[in-house]
């Protein structure tokens, strides 16, 4: 506000008061400093009042009446601030008697409204263009929130999409095994109902949190290890250590389950004698490392076909964790490992149910 006031006392001493080169410089000091005070008296109150005022105009009036009326409100601006200017004039005693007042008053006013005019519509479009542009960046802004919005609830769609496929697939292959004990062995079958109400009790009553404590989901794995043992007796065999892993870092809710599972499908099932799993987990750098190993057969770990466990976990782990987490997959002849790597310390949002 400073610079356009100085720059439009210089226009004004420039264009309106006849200076040339010759004109000594306390003259031009002087007629300078006189126009300073002109546009301090008009300048501010430009910028203060048509900033608050032109919106309301723009809106009550269409043009041409809302430019008709902007300008009568500059002109009353023009006249009151050069009333004041040459009202401080006359107070210091610059200016003295009534028709030096009277002539000053009618040269001032001219200059005044040809200064006030030509800035106050340029203050006036400035304000227009910056109130636009302030509402195309509103408006862009909420496309931007609400495509990420979009985008979130895409991915927890997604993300429920596959673990309801998770899920069934444990559930038929444990009544498949119920199934296989009915006839042989009643009792074990009933044994394992039990279990198997149980283990969905509990894997229900958290079904809306994607992300749960590594104690939780071992008490899935070891249910569902019991129910299978039922089925293969001494020939699974399994082990548990958790090292100095803490029981509350989260991973993915039945990805565990899905990897012992796979292990109990191909390690354990296809052979006469069995196979044995063994699931470890260790911390370095803040970061929990999570193995489940067997000493099956092996597969190739490249390929992971659409809708495979291990994929379905990938995916996963990139959805809740971003690359944050990653999983490894190491397998051959009598020794096949699936490595999960999660943060350290990740919390539940309670509102969220289960998001990070």
């Amino acid at each position: 506000m400073a610079a356009g006031n100085v720059s439009a006392a210089l226009v004004v001493t420039v264009v309106f008061s006849g200076l040339t080169w010759r004109t000594p410089w306390r003259v031009a000091l002087e007629a300078f400093a006189v126009a300073l005070l002109f546009s301090f008296c008009i300048g501010p109150a430009i910028a203060t009042i048509m900033p608050r005022l032109g919106p309301r105009i723009w809106c009550r009036w269409k043009f041409p009446l809302n430019w008709a009326a902007m300008i009568v409100v500059m002109l009353v601006i023009a006249a009151a601030g050069s009333l004041l200017a040459i009202s401080i004039l006359t107070a210091i005693g610059y200016l003295q008697g009534g028709r030096v007042f009277a002539y000053w008053f009618a040269g001032a006013l001219r200059v005044s409204i040809i200064i006030t005019l030509t800035f106050g519509i340029l203050i006036t479009a400035y304000e227009m263009m910056r109130a636009q542009l302030d509402a195309t960046t509103l408006a862009l802004r909420t496309k931007e929130r609400d495509e990420a919005e979009a985008r979130r609830i895409a991915a927890e769609a997604q993300l429920a999409s596959i673990e309801s496929r998770v899920q069934p697939h444990f559930l038929f292959n444990t009544l498949n095994s119920i199934a296989a004990l009915v006839h042989d062995d009643p009792a074990g079958a009933e044994r394992m109902t039990g279990q198997l109400a149980s283990l969905l009790r509990s894997s229900l009553d958290s079904s809306a949190n994607p992300l749960v404590p590594l104690d939780e989901e071992l008490r899935v794995v070891r249910a569902y290890l019991d129910i299978e043992r039922v089925r293969f007796g001494d020939r699974l065999r399994y082990a548990v250590d958790l090292g100095d892993v803490a029981g509350s870092v989260l991973v993915p809710r039945m990805g565990l389950q899905t990897l012992v599972e796979n292990s109990v499908k191909y390690a354990v099932s296809p052979r006469r004698e069995g196979g044995s799993i063994c699931l470890r987990a260790r911390t370095r750098d803040g970061r929990a490392t999570i193995m489940v190993e067997d000493d099956g057969p092996g597969f190739d770990a490249t390929a992971r076909p659409s809708g495979h466990g291990l994929a379905l976990l990938d995916a996963r782990l990139a959805m809740l964790f971003g690359g944050a987490a990653a999983m490894r997959v190491a397998s051959r002849p009598g020794q096949t490992s699936v490595t999960l790597e999660v943060p350290g310390e990740v919390r539940l949002k309670p509102d969220t149910g289960g998001t990070r």
